[in-house]
């Protein structure tokens, strides 16, 4: 068995433990086949890459992390995504989550903040050909109103509240994945969605730990 499909038997065995809390007692075949496709050793640091495929968040740099493998296939299930689709992820960070997605929907819109890490990014991507990834350096808490409606977002950083720009920016019918909380503790997943009227409901689906959603200028170190 490849660390790959390790890993894949791991994601498994924890949507199967934490099925009570997010009634996914498995994510479906695309999730798990996009996941799989990814080489994670390629959007971690040479000096973790050992580690790439063990089911635990891996530093990134800039007091930044790559989510663990299970969170970024649950995120990715909850979105529930269709080939047709464009999604807004606010938080690149080395681009792996952005990687899966590309898998899934027709365009992905990425920000972040952190210039190093979007110069980073930005390179992977296209040296990987994940061509329907676009990132871009910039406040994910404002969104990217230049390209909204999104009919999917994915936060990947925990906000103290959802950003109004965001649920703004989600398309009538959209669907919204969320870690909300404060910075040391009491986070929680969010699965938003806005019905065709525009009325929003936020569904708590497991609590998590993220770094924060960073507001404010571009960090350009």
């Amino acid at each position: 068995m490849t660390d790959r499909q390790q890993m894949l038997q791991d994601i498994a065995r924890l949507a199967r433990l934490t099925a009570a809390e997010t009634e996914r007692g498995r994510f479906t075949t695309k999730v798990m086949a996009a996941v799989g496709s990814v080489k994670r050793e390629q959007f971690v640091p040479e000096g973790v890459a050992i580690e790439a495929y063990e089911n635990i968040p891996l530093p990134i740099g800039y007091e930044q992390t790559i989510s663990q493998p299970y969170i970024v296939a649950l995120m990715t299930d909850l979105l529930d995504t269709e080939a047709d689709q464009v999604c807004l992820e606010v938080g690149t960070g080395s681009g792996y989550q952005a990687a899966v997605l590309s898998q899934l929907v027709a365009k992905v819109y990425s920000i972040e903040i952190i210039a190093p890490l979007y110069r980073e990014a930005s390179e992977r991507l296209r040296r990987l050909h994940y061509d329907n990834v676009e990132v871009m350096l910039g406040n994910g808490y404002l969104g990217y109103p230049e390209a909204a409606p999104f009919d999917r977002i994915i936060v990947t950083a925990a906000a103290e509240e959802v950003p109004p720009a965001l649920l703004e920016q989600l398309k009538p019918g959209g669907r919204m994945i969320i870690p909300v909380g404060p910075e040391y503790g009491g986070q929680v997943l969010y699965q938003v969605d806005k019905d065709d009227t525009g009325m929003i409901e936020s569904s708590p689906v497991l609590d998590v730990r993220f770094v924060p959603l960073i507001q404010g200028s571009d960090l350009s170190m």
